[in-house]
C-alpha cells in the first residue's frame, strides 16, 4: 500500500511538473484561465526568451499547445496562402508546416486565419474564415478535410467570418451564426441562410448532427464571431452560444436547444454584430452587448425562453463596464473584464457585479485580444504587441512589454500560458517566454 501511494504521489508530482495545455482558444478551463504557476512577469525581447521564431504573416489565432506541439494558423504574405503549423514546444523547431487554402482575405481590415486551431492529445483541427475545415494527426498527416460552405452554403457575413472550432467530450464543434439573407451577392439568393450548430466526429470529420439555432434579429446583427462555449453547473452540461440578439444553452449530444435568453436588442437595431465569446463562473454565464452597451450576467440552470428574472446582473448604470470585442476572463471567483471601448480592464464579482478593482489599460492603443489570467496576473496585448502584465489582486501594473515594432496588421493573437512558458504572437514573429 505505501509503495502504491508512493507512485501515485510521484505521478501527480509528474503531471504538475509537466504543467497544462493551452489546446482551446480560451484554455484548459474554456474561460481564459489557467492553473499554471511560476509564470514569468518579466523579460524583454531578447531577455527571458526561451526560443523565438518567424512567421510567414499576420493571423489573428491564438497558439495551441499540446504536450510538446504548439499548433499555429497562419498566412503567408508572400504566397497569399494559409498555413497549418507546428513548432516543438521546447525549442521552436518547425515540425511540419502546411499550405491549406490560397488567398488569405477578401477585405483588407482582417484575413481568413482569425480562428484558432484546437486539439486533443491526438488530433489538430484547423479551421479557416474561407470554410476550410482540416484535420491532422499531430505528426502532420492529414486525417481529413472539408469546406464548410461548400456542404452548407456560402457565408452571410458582411466581414471576414471567423469562429474557432471547439473540441469537447470526443466532438468537435463549430457554429457559424449569420444573415438570413444575402450579403453583398454572399449567401442563398433563394431561400434563407440557416444559422447552425454543427457537430463532428474529429477522427473523419463525418457529420454527426446539424441543428439551425434561429434569431428573430436583423441584418447585421445576426452576424457572430464568437466561439461555442462548454460550461458544466450543478450536473448538467451544456454548449453556450451567443449571438443574433440572444445567449442559449444547448445539449451537447444532439444540439437541443435548453434554454434561451435576450431582451437586449428590443428594437431589433441592424447593426449589432457580435464579437465577445460567452464565460461562464460560478453559476453565472456573461454576455457582452454589442458597441458600448451594457454586460449582462444570466444564471445557469435555466429552461425555455428566459426573461429578465433570470439576470443576476446587468452593468446598465454607467455603461463603463462593457466590451465590444475582448472575452471576459473568468479567474479566481472572480470575472475579468477588458474593454477594448472603454479602455479599461476591471475585476467583477460574478454575482452582483460588484467592480473590486478598475484600471485604465495603459497607451493610446487598442485592446481587443482577449486577457489570459494565471500565476495572480492578467496579461493583455495591444495592437502594436505591448504585452502588459497586471497583478489581479488589486491592478497593480506590473510590467509593460513591447514585443514588436509597429506594424500595419494590429495584433489581435490573445498571450496563452503553457508547461510554464508564456507563448506570445505577433505578426512577425512567435515568442516562447520563459524557461526551457
Amino acid at each position: 500500500m505505501v509503495k502504491f501511494c508512493s507512485v501515485v504521489c510521484s505521478l501527480c508530482l509528474l503531471l504538475v511538473l509537466l504543467g497544462a495545455d493551452w489546446s482551446h482558444w480560451r484554455g484548459p478551463h474554456f474561460n481564459g484561465s489557467t492553473d499554471e504557476t511560476d509564470l514569468p512577469s518579466k523579460w524583454s525581447r531578447t531577455h527571458n526568451i526561451a526560443w523565438s521564431v518567424n512567421l510567414p504573416g499576420a493571423a489573428a489565432a491564438t497558439p495551441i499547445v499540446v504536450a510538446n506541439r504548439v499548433f499555429v494558423s497562419s498566412t503567408n504574405a508572400a504566397n497569399n496562402t494559409l498555413q497549418a503549423m507546428c513548432f516543438e514546444r521546447q525549442t521552436g523547431a518547425m515540425l511540419w508546416n502546411k499550405t491549406v487554402a490560397e488567398e488569405i482575405r477578401r477585405e483588407s481590415y482582417s484575413n481568413y486565419a482569425s480562428p484558432s486551431p484546437v486539439a486533443d492529445t491526438k488530433v489538430v483541427i484547423f479551421f479557416y474564415g474561407n470554410g476550410q475545415l482540416v484535420g491532422f494527426d499531430h505528426a502532420g498527416s492529414e486525417l481529413w478535410s472539408r469546406n464548410v460552405q461548400n456542404d452548407y452554403g456560402e457565408f452571410s457575413f458582411g466581414w471576414s467570418f471567423s469562429t474557432s472550432p471547439l473540441i469537447y467530450d470526443g466532438r468537435l464543434y463549430l457554429q457559424v451564426l449569420q444573415r438570413d439573407v444575402p450579403v453583398d451577392g454572399r449567401g442563398f439568393e433563394d431561400r434563407k441562410n440557416k444559422s447552425y450548430l454543427l457537430a463532428m466526429d474529429i477522427n473523419t470529420g463525418e457529420t454527426l448532427w446539424q441543428v439551425e439555432r434561429r434569431s428573430d434579429a436583423r441584418l447585421e446583427s445576426r452576424e457572430a464571431f464568437s466561439t461555442p462555449i462548454p460550461y458544466h453547473h450543478d450536473g448538467r452540461t451544456e454548449i453556450l452560444v451567443v449571438g443574433g440578439d440572444d445567449l442559449s444553452g444547448h445539449d451537447p449530444s444532439n444540439g437541443k436547444e435548453r434554454w434561451r435568453w435576450g431582451t437586449w436588442n428590443p428594437d431589433r437595431i441592424t447593426h449589432w454584430r457580435l464579437v465577445p465569446s460567452p464565460v461562464a463562473g460560478a453559476g453565472v454565464i456573461l454576455a457582452c452587448a454589442p458597441k458600448k452597451d451594457p454586460i449582462y450576467a444570466v444564471r445557469a440552470g435555466g429552461q425555455g425562453k428566459l426573461d429578465d428574472t433570470a439576470l443576476a446582473w446587468v452593468s446598465q448604470e454607467t455603461k463603463e463596464l462593457t466590451s465590444d470585442v475582448p472575452t471576459p476572463a473568468f479567474y479566481d471567483g472572480d470575472f475579468f473584464v477588458l474593454s477594448d471601448v472603454r479602455k479599461s480592464l476591471a475585476r467583477v464579482d460574478p454575482q452582483t457585479g460588484d467592480v473590486k478593482w478598475k484600471i485604465r489599460t495603459p497607451g493610446v492603443k487598442k485592446f481587443e485580444a482577449s486577457p489570459l489570467a494565471a500565476d495572480g496576473k492578467i496579461y493583455l496585448i495591444n495592437f502594436v504587441a505591448d504585452v502588459v502584465v497586471v497583478d489581479a489582486a488589486d491592478g497593480t501594473i506590473l510590467n509593460n512589454v513591447s514585443m514588436a515594432d509597429p506594424e500595419d496588421d494590429p495584433v489581435r493573437s490573445s498571450v496563452v500560458a503553457a508547461h510554464g512558458n508564456l507563448l506570445i504572437r505577433t505578426n512577425q514573429q512567435l515568442f516562447c517566454v520563459g524557461k526551457h
